[in-house]
């Protein structure tokens, strides 16, 4: 069964996440820069990538080498074709993360926001796995109703998400990174206008104490 992120349009997605009374595009961009500048690394690698969001936060004297991954091939050439400055520094890789087979370069950070919840936590930890980077940054939503798509004209895009969703919770991510070898070092939120928050998480390996 095809992934329903290979169907959604990225002008959807993004017109949606933007409205006024969702602002999560807005609220993550903020947040990705906190991301990027955080830790002292060279390399980083943000899974569900799409249109690459956030990616004008990249500093090409601090970075040199960012992996932009997803599995719609369409919003990685929209990526690309948005950040031709970050030519040098940005390699796109359209990759299905439930596919354990397919290996993964290595990166200094992976960032993972609003991804976990349509992988689940055990293929993310398989994604980690395979990986291996000393940092780990994760944004989740945290919803205060049933429902976890805000309303919008464009909530019919999401209907097929339903049976790829997972509902995320702040502890059993936790628990889940605690159990491949990374502790929690860092948590922050951000309310969002529907009365739903972005939790960001971030993880390091325990080796790098």
């Amino acid at each position: 069964m095809n992934n329903p992120w290979k169907e959604i349009e990225l002008s959807d997605y993004e017109n949606h996440m933007k409205l006024d009374s969702v602002k999560q595009l807005q609220a993550m961009n903020s947040m990705m820069k906190e991301q990027f500048d955080r830790y002292p690394i060279k390399s980083v690698m943000i899974l569900g990538v799409a249109g690459g969001n956030g990616l004008e936060h990249i500093d090409t004297e601090k970075f040199r080498k960012v992996y932009g991954v997803d599995i719609n091939s369409r919003y990685l050439k929209e990526c690309e074709a948005r950040y031709p400055d970050l030519a040098d520094v940005l390699e796109c890789l359209c990759i299905d993360l439930m596919d354990e087979s397919i290996a993964l370069p290595y990166a200094d950070m992976v960032v993972a926001n609003l991804l976990i919840e349509y992988i689940g936590y055990q293929c993310f930890q398989n994604a980690i796995n395979r990986i291996r980077p000393a940092y780990v940054s994760c944004i989740i939503q945290i919803n205060t109703d049933d429902s976890w798509v805000s309303d919008s004209p464009y909530l019919s895009v999401f209907d097929d998400l339903d049976r790829v969703h997972h509902q995320m919770e702040e502890k059993e991510l936790a628990d889940a990174m605690k159990c491949i070898g990374y502790s929690l070092t860092e948590q922050t939120e951000q309310s969002l206008p529907n009365g739903k928050k972005l939790v960001r998480l971030d993880f390091c390996f325990v080796d790098q104490y």
